[in-house]
């Protein structure tokens, strides 16, 4: 072959190659290098390609074309759920050619096969001239979950950059329409339309829909209380007349200066005919500063109403985008939603605790699910419960009976602030849930002594409390006592880890991924239920039969794990996979409210890039070793 024919072939390689982490990022001359050095092979159709008795593994792959079918060796060939497959740019016997042995897999080609294929002794070479090869064979999925938040970071800061920025259009702040009256309304019916929608001003319109008046929550002591006027009075008789308007293709900066100059703290937006489009207010123009933690956290605790702490929510969501945008991880991002979501839930309380006597009675308000393991994502509804203490001299009727009707205030004020009822009542304000410490602990002891299908269900939700206000110990006290229960409990730990091997992971053997059947979610993965419960069922396991008091899922992995002699790098593993199915949960959710819709978790993995669906596939894989080692465990 001529110089100019390899150099071809040489430059079709790099550019294959470059489409594929981590040689997307390698260095030019080692990319370079391996380009000049590798060699094509083909493979036909159910060819054995490596196996544990082709010995030593002296050749690295790459997938250049077809798909290779990887079966652990032991397992039959039909065990589908324990085979993956590898599509084109994806290495493979990576950890047996740098440890230079036997393969534990069977790699066999699905289909005709086109691999580039690179000798031990190149291999090592590589790895010498490339750190970023080198990184990625010794910390694999670490590497790529790094260059995915690069990706992550790019793609949300722009988005941050244009949503902050002073340079908005109003028609993107205003994502309401406005409400307003006409002049000769009564004032009693556009105060009472005011709170009903929860808004802080009101526009007052003419027969053309244009405005020539506002009456806003300050003008309700100075207007109408102190001067006392009659509250059938129009409202025309206490609103201020002309107020600022600017043109819906101003700015957010137009709306500011127009603020500044003549202090007021609302602008409106009319078309070009002059018809009222939205309401601009100091708080929206706030909203597109950067949030800090310090400003929420104050507006949470100094919050006097359900109102402020409905504005406090908006921005723990807004804060935690920001937090996307600048490459956090997933999970710093949901104990942080979780913390924040704490300190609200802490002040609803509190002032709910102004309306209910209490007194006289130790209680704890407990969080249950993803909220009592420091999970919580963008989309999330209330899972929480009372526990309490009732002495011998105490009504323990009339005393539940205080508690639950606090308890269903705070319930409506949490679902008002954005966190909705649970629809399978597991709140507060549910009797059954709403129970004295022995009480609970009974309740604890039937599903551990008889773990039917509804008991172990239970088990999944309940056992992940946390305290979040009142008499911590009372939940140290139910927690010491549940791990007492399951510790010494061998059947009850067996049906809890069968019950968490219900859910397979998602990996197909002709295609990479098992998606939806549903025909009115074709090509999807619900990311909770066939992702992230994977990880979580697994820890509990693991936390109740070795005596770790964390809910956390990531603190259960690394509490557990050298009590279950798996290594540092294998537990860090599991956690990484586990925080990328987070991560993506909280980047699909965030995408789908800002269309408009109420987030889910229903991700389509065509549409992730090649890195995001890399990781993915790995992801799935460690959860498939925590089930293997559950299935080893409990002999299943």
């Amino acid at each position: 072959m001529n110089n100019s024919a390899t150099e071809l072939l040489v430059s079709a390689t790099i550019e294959f190659l470059q489409s594929y982490p981590p040689f997307d990022r390698m260095e030019p001359d080692a990319l370079q290098f391996l380009g000049e050095n590798v060699r094509l092979a083909y493979y036909p159709q159910g060819a054995l390609i490596v196996s544990p008795e082709t010995g030593v593994v002296r050749i690295f792959r790459i997938l250049q074309r077809g798909k290779v079918l990887v079966r652990r060796a032991g397992e039959g060939s039909g065990n589908e759920q324990s085979a993956l497959t590898l599509g084109p740019g994806e290495g493979f016997s990576i950890g047996s050619v740098a440890a230079q042995r036997s393969s534990t897999s069977i790699y066999t080609a699905l289909e005709d096969v086109f691999c580039y294929e690179l000798t031990a002794e190149t291999f090592f070479l590589l790895m010498h001239k490339s750190s970023v090869l080198n990184l990625f064979c010794t910390q694999y999925l670490a590497s790529l979950l790094s260059q995915s938040r690069q990706q992550l970071q790019q793609q949300f800061s722009q988005h941050v950059a244009e949503q902050q920025t002073m340079n908005s259009p109003l028609s993107s702040i205003i994502h309401k329409d406005p409400v307003s009256v006409s002049p000769d309304t009564p004032i009693k019916v556009a105060i009472e339309l005011m709170a009903n929608r929860n808004i802080g001003s009101m526009i007052i319109v003419d027969a053309e829909q244009q405005p020539v008046g506002i009456f806003t929550h300050s003008d309700v002591l100075k207007r109408v209380v102190l001067p006392g006027i009659p509250l059938d009075n129009p409202i025309q008789s206490v609103m201020t007349h002309y107020p600022r308007s600017l043109p819906f293709a101003a700015n957010a900066y137009d709306a500011a200066l127009a603020m500044a100059k003549h202090g007021v703290r609302h602008v409106l937006a009319v078309d070009e005919g002059g018809c009222l489009k939205g309401v601009v207010s100091e708080r929206d123009l706030f909203t597109l500063q950067r949030v800090g933690l310090r400003q929420i956290r104050q507006t949470i605790d100094s919050a006097t109403s359900i109102e402020m702490l409905l504005l406090a929510s908006k921005d723990v969501r807004q804060l935690s985008l920001n937090m996307l945008a600048q490459g956090v991880g997933a999970e710093q991002i949901t104990q942080f939603i979780s913390a924040l979501n704490d300190t609200l839930t802490r002040r609803i309380i509190e002032i709910n605790l102004d309306k209910h006597d209490l007194y006289g009675i130790e209680w704890t308000w407990l969080s249950f699910g993803s909220e009592g393991r420091d999970e919580q994502t963008f989309s999330t509804d209330q899972d929480n419960g009372i526990v309490y203490i009732c002495t011998d001299i105490m009504d323990r009727e009339q005393t539940q009976l205080r508690l639950l009707e606090f308890a269903r205030d705070v319930n409506a004020d949490l679902d008002q602030c954005g966190f909705p009822s649970c629809t399978g009542n597991i709140m507060a304000s549910n009797p059954n849930l709403c129970l004295t410490l022995e009480e609970w602990d009974e309740k604890f002891a039937q599903w551990v002594s008889a773990p039917e299908p509804q008991a172990l269900l239970n088990s999944t939700i309940f056992f992940d409390f946390r305290p979040l206000y009142g008499k911590f110990n009372l939940a140290s006290r139910m927690r010491l006592s549940l791990l007492r229960l399951t510790r010494n409990n061998p059947l009850f730990l067996r049906m809890l880890a069968g019950n968490a091997l219900c859910v397979l992971p998602p990996l197909g053997m002709i295609r990479d991924f098992v998606t939806d059947a549903d025909p009115e979610h074709p090509g999807t993965i619900d990311l909770k239920k066939y992702g992230a419960r994977l990880f979580i069922d697994a820890a509990r396991v693991f936390a109740m039969g070795y005596d770790v008091s964390a809910t956390n899922t990531v603190q259960r992995i690394k509490q557990s794990a050298p009590l279950m002699n798996i290594s540092p790098d294998e537990a860090a593993a599991v956690v990484d996979a586990f925080n990328f199915v987070q991560l993506l949960r909280l980047r699909h959710q965030h995408a789908e409210q800002t269309q408009g819709r109420s987030g889910d978790n229903l991700v389509r993995p065509d549409d992730l890039n090649e890195v995001d669906r890399r990781i993915l596939k790995e992801a799935f894989r460690q959860a498939r070793k925590l089930q293997q080692r559950l299935k080893l465990d409990y002999k299943l």
